[in-house]
């Protein structure tokens, strides 16, 4: 950056609206070809021309600021859309952890299933044995 600019510039100006800045770099003595592209043409002759352009250019900062604040609020919004797609991808792990315990311990009681029915089928086959035997 220039330093001409840079001696203007404070953490406010910089984070500040484009206005600040505009006005900054207008108020400085400079000579009259930077006066004319940074000010535009002056004088009697251009009076009421003049107020248009500061009409149109009033209009124009307006709008500046509104798309400062659109663009503010997405940036914004697109923070909230990384945190919203964290949480999705937390609850997925989260999911699959869940699942693959369900089927762990479907496995677990399935077995423990067969061996109360191996149990039972035992204690069954040693009271035959038993009643046959006498």
């Amino acid at each position: 950056m220039p330093p001409k600019f840079k001696r203007h510039l404070n953490d406010d100006e910089v984070t500040g609206s484009v206005k600040s800045e505009r006005r900054n770099l207008l108020e400085e003595d400079s000579d009259e070809e930077e006066d004319f592209f940074l000010r535009g043409p002056s004088g009697p002759r251009f009076g009421p021309r003049n107020d248009k352009i500061r009409h149109v250019q009033n209009q124009v900062d307006e709008v500046m600021d509104v798309m400062q604040e659109n663009i503010t609020k997405v940036i914004e919004r697109g923070e909230r859309l990384d945190d919203l797609q964290d949480k999705s991808e937390s609850l997925s792990d989260n999911a699959t952890a869940f699942s693959n315990r369900a089927k762990q311990l479907r496995r677990q009681m399935w077995w423990r299933g067969c061996k109360m029915k191996a149990i039972i089928a035992l204690v069954a086959v040693i009271l035959l044995l038993v009643i046959i035997g006498e």
